[in-house]
């Protein structure tokens, strides 16, 4: 087995790059007309009745929210069927990566990621100086098993990316069953889960049954930026039992869910037709990609979310480079350990056909397809 443990402390931390918001390659490149498919944000906008509510709000910027998000966590207890105390809601999932980190970890800690998943658990593990243990891929989905063989006693945190994000791929019920019969009681299992709701196999895990049978060291980690079109208010949850939970509240900012992000998210979860639209298209979408992948000979990698990683090769930087001059922003995977690949994210059908128009006449400037 093989797993590296990497330099830990501040000096260790790769800055996170967000994609290219569309300002920027507007105002870089000289263009007005560009699309963005490098986020994996909601190509159909926001949920139409978090919207509504958003608007309602407004009048009410000037008070300071609720910092017992009382009404918030009352509404996702009822629509995922468990205590409100087994909830905690933050400044998106990546605060609660943040907090669970703050709340966790130390200098003598050990913590458990894949060698090519979200970075961000990289550098809040770097933040608090703890030891980072990278695991590589196993055709492409995370390694459960090599996870297992690196767990020490110092070991604190294990993060599961599921699906994975860059790859799309996910872990099975079964894996996980087997994982959590054997992972120690000492170690905090994360299941980041901020893809879940587009997933369409009968393999992908209720984590959620860990929590209500009463297991204490599971974590779930989930989203409304994906499914509900928020990503721009900031807003997730987790899911646990109270005294996991307890730690991150401790360590968490007085209001770090903001007003309307409370607002957002209860009439969000109300919005069922959104969420089976976002599906729909987004499954529509996904297998345009494919099918164009393959007629121009692109290896890809079948994927559970609302973005593909395609591989384009040696030269997957220098496409992604000459796709912004051309007004499309996709994700280089290099800050993945991938540097062969784009990661794509499934936008609407106008915005798909025009990136694969954009792929094909740049990679047939590089030399890579011929014309007929």
């Amino acid at each position: 087995m093989t797993h590296v443990r990497q330099q830990r402390g501040l000096n260790a931390i790769k800055a996170y790059v967000p994609g290219k918001p569309i300002d920027e390659v507007q105002r870089e490149y000289g263009l007005k007309n560009v699309i963005k498919l490098a986020s994996n944000e909601n190509p159909l906008g926001p949920s139409p009745k978090a919207l509504a509510v958003m608007k309602e709000s407004l009048s009410r910027v000037n008070s300071y929210p609720d910092a017992q998000n009382h009404n918030l966590l009352k509404a996702l207890a009822e629509h995922l069927g468990i205590r409100p105390e087994q909830l905690t809601v933050g400044n998106g999932a990546d605060g609660l990566i943040m907090q669970t980190c703050l709340a966790y970890l130390d200098e003598q800690s050990e913590v458990i990621v894949s060698q090519s998943s979200f970075p961000v658990y990289d550098i809040y593990t770097h933040v608090m100086r703890a030891a980072l243990v990278k695991i590589p891929l196993r055709n492409f989905g995370l390694d459960l098993e090599a996870m297992l063989q690196a767990i020490s006693d110092k070991t604190k945190l294990i993060f599961v990316c599921n699906p994975n994000n860059p790859t799309g791929t996910i872990v099975t019920a079964a894996e996980v069953e087997a994982f959590m019969n054997r992972v120690p009681k000492h170690v905090l299992v994360i299941y980041d889960e901020a893809y879940y709701e587009l997933v369409d196999s009968p393999d992908y895990p209720d984590t959620l049954r860990y929590i209500r049978d009463g297991c204490t060291n599971i974590m779930i980690i989930r989203t409304f930026s994906k499914i509900y079109g928020l990503a721009g208010i900031r807003l997730g949850y987790a899911v646990a039992q109270p005294e996991i939970l307890a730690p991150l509240n401790r360590v968490k900012e007085p209001f770090s869910v903001n007003l309307l992000a409370q607002a957002a998210g209860v009439a969000a979860l109300e919005d069922q037709a959104f969420l089976e639209k976002t599906v729909a298209s987004n499954h529509a979408g996904r297998i345009y990609l494919y099918g164009e992948f393959e007629r121009l000979g692109l290896p890809y990698i079948n994927s559970h979310t609302n973005f593909v990683l395609v591989r384009i090769g040696p030269q997957a930087t220098a496409v992604q480079e000459m796709l912004l001059n051309k007004g499309v922003i996709v994700r280089p995977c290099t800050g993945y350990d991938l540097p062969l690949f784009l990661r794509i994210t499934v936008g609407s059908q106008t915005q798909n056909v025009r990136f694969i128009e954009a792929l094909e006449s740049t990679l047939q400037d590089l030399g890579r397809l011929h014309s007929d």
